[in-house]
């Protein structure tokens, strides 16, 4: 099942993706839901992002390819592979489908993207178990993790390298139907493949993530975990498109604008 949100009047609200046909829906998707009577065609809405999350996750070198060229960068071993780390990272950043990311004037050259599987959470957990973690699942979305890498070496945190408005694209919707093994991601720049990637192929897999991370903290309905990214990206520049599509769930598609 796909569940998207729309732009309604001053508010977002939820339906569900049949064909090009949207469904709208009342009530919450983490709960109690029915269909109304109002439908609309998939090219007539407007696509917010698919979820605003109470706490938005992201794990960080988590396929090989990546964490080795981001090691060599910094001439010096990136992150250990046996013990699952996450970071986090603001809501401000999101932006949905088809919206711009924007690219500050003062920014460098070096701005990237990162196409990414995104876990969205479904209930209310802690203490999972490897048995019974992916319970905790709701649906998945894609994510583009936009990064200024310089930004990312000077500052002590992560604020605006990672953190700037625009600069998290998530969409186009939420896709509770999925196989992990069977998925691929592709990102294309300008209707260019760049890169392609079994999805499924990370250094920590969701079920260990799931299970370390609700040792400390308790995770709830509409969280969000970016999964990181594989190999590296050229800088792009103003007028680009990516596209961002995982076999399975669908294109997340943006246009990088640069400030002038």
């Amino acid at each position: 099942m796909r569940f998207v949100r729309f732009i309604k009047g001053d508010d977002s609200v939820y339906g569900i993706l049949e064909g090009e046909n949207v469904i709208e829906l009342s009530g919450s998707i983490f709960g109690a839901f029915e269909k109304t009577d109002n439908r609309y065609k998939l090219s007539e809405v407007e696509l917010d992002i698919p979820v605003e999350p109470r706490t938005f996750y992201a794990a960080g070198l988590n396929y090989q390819t990546h964490k080795d060229k981001m090691s060599a960068a910094i001439g010096m071993d990136a992150g250990a592979s046996d013990a699952p780390d996450i970071g986090y990272r603001a809501n401000n950043a999101l932006a949905p489908h088809n919206s711009p990311v924007i690219i500050p004037a003062d920014a460098t050259d070096k701005v990237n993207y990162e196409g990414e599987l995104v876990v969205v959470i479904g209930k209310k957990v802690k203490n999972l178990t490897p048995e019974n973690a992916m319970d905790a699942i709701f649906g998945y979305t894609i994510g583009n993790d936009i990064s200024e890498r310089n930004w990312q070496k000077s500052d002590k945190t992560m604020w605006r390298s990672k953190n700037t408005d625009t600069f998290k694209p998530m969409g186009p919707w939420i896709e509770t139907d999925v196989s992990l093994d069977d998925m691929t991601t592709i990102v294309r720049l300008n209707g260019e493949v760049q890169i392609r990637f079994a999805t499924n192929d990370m250094i920590t897999g969701i079920v260990p993530f799931l299970v370390r991370m609700t040792k400390y903290l308790t995770l709830y309905p509409g969280d969000v975990i970016w999964m990181g990214t594989e190999g590296d990206a050229p800088n792009l520049l103003n007028g680009d498109v990516v596209d961002v599509e995982i076999t399975g769930i669908g294109t997340l598609k943006n246009t990088v604008i640069r400030e002038e």
